[in-house]
């Protein structure tokens, strides 16, 4: 493990072998978002992608309490604008679709709520701990969830979503993986090193292969048609890869693969 590099105080990002970590660092204020972090997170998304050597990014809040409470309301209230148009900011808006170009791993160390939910969407897998909880609380703010929390419905069953959304209430851990939108609930201490082991297996394997099936399996839930018109693209781009022969190669002779990424 590397030592982490501050982008602030607030925003921590290190490198775990193969894998990005990027940790929100606000215990105090749960992990709550400024804008200052919104763009840091964003800017590390543009730097892991550059970076051949990075397989997988993962996410983390500090402390046991939240993994992020959302935007800082305080912040908010006293004029921040959350709505700036600059890369740093439209690259962590694609983290929250779910468009970054590498495997997201989230670890929900505590609750996440709102913008924080949000954010834990962009991930292609969840680890939770027991105690972790989840909600879209926005409409008794008199706001919404306008990051991207509306989509829910692509994670969870369309009455689940409404329920969310339109009462603001909570669920469990334990729910949210009955519902499918958590892969594994672990203890809080677990965390961490469970998302971990993930993220490193999946950034062991081949970029193109991880690249396409991130692709085609979040088009294939919300666009049948699109994702297999891009399906034939990435068949024609991974199955004639020198990877795709260097994993068959690798196979025959019962060695570790050397990916190249193309």
């Amino acid at each position: 493990m590397t030592a982490p590099d501050a982008e602030g105080d607030d925003l921590l990002i290190e490198r775990v072998g193969a894998v990005t970590v990027v940790r929100l660092n606000r215990p105090r204020a749960r992990n709550a978002l400024t804008m200052a972090m919104l763009r840091g997170i964003g800017a590390a998304v543009v730097a892991a992608e550059a970076d051949p050597t990075v397989g997988a990014l993962l996410m983390v809040g500090a402390g046991d309490r939240a993994f992020c409470s959302g935007m800082d309301l305080r912040a908010f209230a006293d004029g921040a604008d959350y709505t700036v148009d600059d890369p740093a900011t439209a690259a962590y808006m694609r983290l929250t679709r779910g468009e970054a170009t590498l495997p997201v791993i989230g670890a929900a160390n505590g609750s996440a709520i709102g913008g924080g939910l949000e954010l834990l969407l962009g991930a292609d897998l969840i680890i939770a701990s027991e105690a972790a909880t989840f909600a879209f609380p926005e409409v008794r703010r008199g706001m919404f969830p306008g990051g991207g929390g509306t989509f829910v419905a692509t994670r969870i069953p369309l009455n689940i979503a409404f329920e969310m959304t339109l009462t603001g209430d909570s669920i469990t851990a334990a729910r949210g993986y009955e519902l499918g939108l958590v892969n594994a609930v672990v203890a809080a201490d677990q965390v961490f090193a469970t998302a971990i082991d993930y993220a490193e297996r999946i950034a062991a394997n081949a970029p193109l292969g991880l690249a396409a099936c991130k692709e085609l399996v979040r088009l294939a839930a919300t666009d049948t048609a699109a994702a297999h018109r891009r399906l034939i693209h990435w068949q024609n781009t991974v199955f004639h890869s020198e990877d795709a022969k260097e994993g068959a190669q690798a196979f025959l002779e019962r060695r570790a693969p050397v990916w190249r990424g193309r």
